[in-house]
């Protein structure tokens, strides 16, 4: 069992961003993750950048987003950014990617939802290319390149790997096709991962699974619960999805580990801890009050 950290994206003080971790990282997690919402009334940091910010003040952790929303973006310019953290990192990068559910306004990013999924799998198709092959030749339905070339490669060989997300079934079936990895979303009950687990086991290739999980350890109950609950609604205020705390794991050590459990017990073999508040007393009372309880405990690095 493997845990990593959400990067707090709202902290803006580079001094603080950098005590956060080290400190995640001297404690053993694994790796350290963002996520991304370029629109948004909440002041979010950029994914890619704050992965860059992390991939100079860490040496060990893996460094990943979940999820990069693919069709919003140029193939070119996001191949290129992913390989530049590969390198920088050297070698330490996951890439989170999925095509995007509604509620979006698609045609503030140049696009429209016809072909919306095609528009996903090219784009990957496009950036596998530019990551493997010394001359690119595309000729697609929204991409055409000819005679091209992008360098450097990553470190990682072929490619970093590719996790996607999704729910909707057919999401969850092209990760078991195609993806090194899967993540569920924070903004998804435990309940509902059980069932993309599920069908990711009744394919033949078998991928790593994971998934994220908004987490508030609290010895009062109450004051936990009001805690998530407003920084949910914070997060999410422009989707307006209903029943947000049925997503969230909060409480005291014993409730939160009893939740954690049940993520593990539904078939995550990698769970990606998101304190919304108080995150670096957070990550502390987790390792010494929770995570002994659920799978393995990160060991502390000297």
């Amino acid at each position: 069992m493997n845990f990593s950290l959400a990067i707090p994206q709202y902290w803006q003080n580079p001094q603080a961003l950098q005590g956060f971790l080290f400190r995640a990282e001297t404690l053993g997690f694994q790796g350290a993750w963002t996520q991304e919402q370029i629109m948004g009334r909440s002041p979010m940091l950029g994914p890619l950048e704050l992965l860059s910010f992390a991939a100079a003040n860490t040496t060990t952790m893996r460094l990943g987003c979940a999820v990069l929303l693919a069709p919003h973006y140029a193939p070119l310019h996001l191949a290129k950014s992913l390989a530049t953290l590969d390198v920088l990192s050297q070698g330490r990068l996951d890439v989170g990617l999925a095509s995007g559910g509604p509620n979006r306004q698609l045609e503030a990013f140049g696009i429209t939802r016809e072909g919306l999924i095609t528009r996903f799998n090219e784009t990957i198709e496009l950036m596998k290319a530019c990551w493997t092959q010394p001359r690119i030749d595309h000729h697609g339905r929204f991409y055409q390149l000819r005679d091209g070339a992008m360098e450097p490669k990553p470190v990682q060989r072929p490619h970093p790997p590719l996790w996607y997300g999704g729910s909707a079934r057919p999401a969850v079936e092209r990760a078991a096709r195609h993806a090194d990895g899967f993540i569920g979303a924070g903004s998804t009950t435990t309940k509902k991962f059980r069932e993309c687990v599920t069908i990711l086991k009744d394919h033949e290739r078998k991928i790593p699974i994971a998934k994220r999980v908004y987490v508030t350890l609290d010895d009062d109950l109450e004051r936990a619960r009001k805690s998530m609950d407003e920084e949910l609604h914070r997060l999410y205020s422009m989707f307006r999805l209903p029943n947000l705390l049925e997503v969230a794991v909060y409480g005291p050590p014993e409730a939160v580990a009893e939740g954690l459990q049940e993520v593990v017990d539904a078939g995550a073999e990698m769970i990606l801890l998101n304190p919304l508040a108080n995150e670096l007393d957070q990550i502390e009372r987790l390792t010494q009050e929770v995570l002994p309880r659920v799978g393995r405990k990160p060991a502390p690095r000297e």
